[in-house]
């Protein structure tokens, strides 16, 4: 489950081949593919490489797995990276669905099965923004839930400015998620959750349905 890289680059190459694999066989199987794209730093280095990936842009969508409630132009918009990192040369093509403000259930419902979902993690273990302390958390990594979106409030995580996320549910919506992971701390936490501790990524890794490639490098 845990691929191990000797360090971001070589990360960052695997991480886009996988995905731009998944999203070349959605646009050759189906009308359209569809991305789940991640904020943070080990994304950005993906997105440089898939942009020039061999496919039909024009028939990819993308949007995101959680989002800062604060405008794209904001630099903490998760939006904005994917902007400025993916949706440029060749991927300009592909169309993007914000999360913030809050698209409409049938927009989203309309891309799932995602082709792929690209997700980080926390130290504490969380992924997208399934925060530990939210008050909420325990309805949105229901699997069985009805919502695909959750509001998280102000005051969790960094920056602490109020989120939107993704739940369980629509993250389990998906024909393959690629965990992106860096450093001995969140390759500690990761055994942890495998181990068992009740951390939002162990429902992720806990599941049988849907695969989750680890992809990890000691920095």
């Amino acid at each position: 489950m845990i691929e191990t890289f000797a360090n971001g680059g070589a990360l960052a190459e695997a991480a886009a081949a996988a995905v731009g694999a998944q999203l070349r066989e959605g646009t050759r199987t189906r009308p359209r593919a569809s991305l789940c794209a991640t904020g943070g730093r080990a994304p950005g280095p993906v997105y440089d490489l898939l942009k020039a990936a061999d496919l039909d842009w024009s028939r990819v969508v993308v949007t995101l797995s959680d989002e800062r409630c604060v405008d794209e132009a904001d630099p903490r918009s998760n939006a904005r990276l994917v902007r400025e990192r993916l949706l440029c040369g060749p991927a300009a093509k592909a169309h993007l669905v914000p999360l913030w403000p809050k698209p409409e259930t049938a927009v989203l419902t309309a891309l799932l099965p995602f082709d792929a979902m690209m997700l980080g993690m926390g130290e504490d273990g969380h992924v997208a923004s399934l925060i530990p302390g939210d008050p909420g958390l325990a309805g949105s990594l229901d699997p069985d839930g009805r919502a695909l979106l959750a509001e998280v409030p102000a005051g969790l995580g960094t920056p602490p400015v109020a989120r939107i996320t993704l739940t369980l549910k629509a993250l389990l919506s998906a024909r393959a998620i690629f965990l992106l992971i860096a450093g001995g701390a969140k390759r500690s936490v990761i055994d942890r959750a495998l181990g068992g501790e009740d951390l939002p990524v162990r429902a992720l890794l806990a599941q049988q349905d849907v695969p989750v490639r680890i992809f990890w490098s000691p920095s």
